[in-house]
């Protein structure tokens, strides 16, 4: 959520950066926003006064009664009285009018860096670099590239079964596939807390709205999560409040990791705080349909591993610099080559402020696609979840968060499966997987 004391004191130049995500910006109703801040400062300043004047009345009274004037004191007093129940009502509208202005932000965008670059759409991203294992740019095939559907498929990749168990966009793994999809989690698992220095952590994978309104799913994209328990579901007016509360499957872990500080007040000496999870993530894809319908790109079920860090905000771009670095370092282990994009006002995610991905080379597609996303959310999130560290001054300052893939699992095996193909359909398993594997050097029909 954006600080409400900047669209007070220059709401002009909050709308000119909105709207280089979007143009124009849908997001805030500038009229009923003015609107509202008018009637604060009205409400505000006649608080004021009504104050001044119950102090000035109240002292009087005192006065009055000394000097024997009764009916005078009892008129003060009766003043003061209807003075305290205006005082009431000013209170009560302005509790209202603060409501509604927050509400009105909660569907507001973070407001990009100034280093971002401005675009309409995935066409503004620009790309900072790019790697391969020999510095040459991705390998050329000597025989027909196959995609990894039907790479897979022969190797234990069933999306048939998916489909006979729950619907489109669900696959089942089974035998070398599911071990080699184990693998690659592990594996990043290990990258990223014993050379990174995150905390590994198992995290619920169902969370309440609470959880999701701090990160910024809830209220804007409820229709993206799958809800597990709609309140009132689990029994009539006897059932408690918390079975009845609405219930979500998280889309990332991101989600609980960041909750982890909500209303927090942490030392500063204990930051950087920096954690990991690797979980099953759960979409509906809302808006999607008709996209990446092949495959393993786009599941409504997927797993990741998760980066998250909370940090003193002098040190949050630096921080965004290493987390990229840290999902890096498992597709340069892997092999894979890949590319950096930053990305432009109009493509980035609704909660960040700067926004880098990583964009692994899928030779059956001939492109790159996206496999990790690193934003720095500045405290955009940190607002919401009302977590904060104690500074130097003693005083309670928002933290900035920090977030990013380290990396997507189903995207990676579908890396892997593509670019370590071979002509007899037997996929080669990349060197620093093959520990998790048992020493497996291949996965073969």
């Amino acid at each position: 959520m954006l600080d409400i004391t900047l669209l007070r004191k220059d709401l002009g130049t909050v709308i000119a950066r909105l709207e280089s995500r979007k143009t124009p910006q849908a997001f805030l109703n500038v009229d009923a926003f003015t609107a509202l801040e008018s009637e604060r400062k009205t409400i505000q300043t006649r608080t004021e006064e009504l104050q001044s004047k119950r102090n000035t009345v109240s002292k009087q009274i005192g006065m009055l009664k000394g000097k024997g004037l009764h009916a005078e004191a009892d008129a003060a007093m009766a003043e003061v009285a209807g003075l305290k129940a205006e005082l009431e009502a000013s209170a009560a509208r302005l509790d209202a009018i603060q409501g509604d202005m927050e509400s009105m932000l909660l569907a507001v965008p973070n407001l990009p860096h100034a280093s971002v670059p401005v675009g309409s759409d995935e066409t503004g991203n620009v790309v900072v670099r790019s790697w391969s294992p020999d510095g040459k740019g991705p390998k050329a095939f000597d025989f027909p590239v196959k995609d990894h559907v039907d790479v897979g498929e022969p190797l234990g990749l069933d999306f048939d079964m998916g489909v006979k168990l729950t619907g489109s966009r669900f696959t089942v793994m089974q035998g070398q596939m599911a071990r080699l999809h184990r693998a690659l989690s592990a594996f990043m698992l290990d990258v990223q807390t014993q050379e990174h220095g995150y905390q590994e952590c198992y995290t619920p994978y169902i969370v309440n709205a609470d959880t999701l309104r701090g990160t910024g799913q809830l209220p804007k994209f409820e229709e993206d999560l799958f809800a597990a328990n709609k309140g009132g579901q689990d029994g009539g007016p006897d059932a408690s409040a918390e079975a009845n509360a609405a219930l979500y499957l998280i889309p990332t872990s991101e989600v609980t990791l960041t909750n982890f500080v909500r209303d927090v007040v942490t030392p500063e000496a204990d930051l950087p705080i920096k954690l990991t999870a690797h979980t099953p993530c759960f979409r509906s894809e809302a808006g999607s349909y008709g996209r990446d319908t092949r495959g393993l790109i786009r599941q409504h079920q997927f797993d990741k591993v998760e980066m998250v860090q909370i940090v003193h905000p002098e040190k949050s771009y630096e921080a965004l610099d290493a987390m990229v670095t840290h999902a890096e370092a498992i597709l340069q282990k892997l092999g894979l080559p890949y590319r950096v994009m930053s990305l432009c006002t109009g493509d980035m995610g609704f909660g960040a402020a700067k926004t880098f991905d990583l964009e692994v080379w899928l030779p059956a597609q001939n492109t790159y696609r996206e496999i990790s996303s690193v934003s720095n959310m500045e405290a955009f999130q940190a607002r919401r979840l009302q977590a904060r560290f104690k500074n130097a001054q003693g005083k309670n300052e928002l933290v900035h968060t920090l977030n990013g893939s380290g990396l997507a699992v189903g995207r990676t095996l579908v890396a892997v499966l593509e670019n370590y193909q071979n002509a007899d359909g037997s996929v080669t398993v990349p060197e620093v997987l093959r520990p998790y594997m048992g020493g497996m050097a291949a996965l073969k029909a």
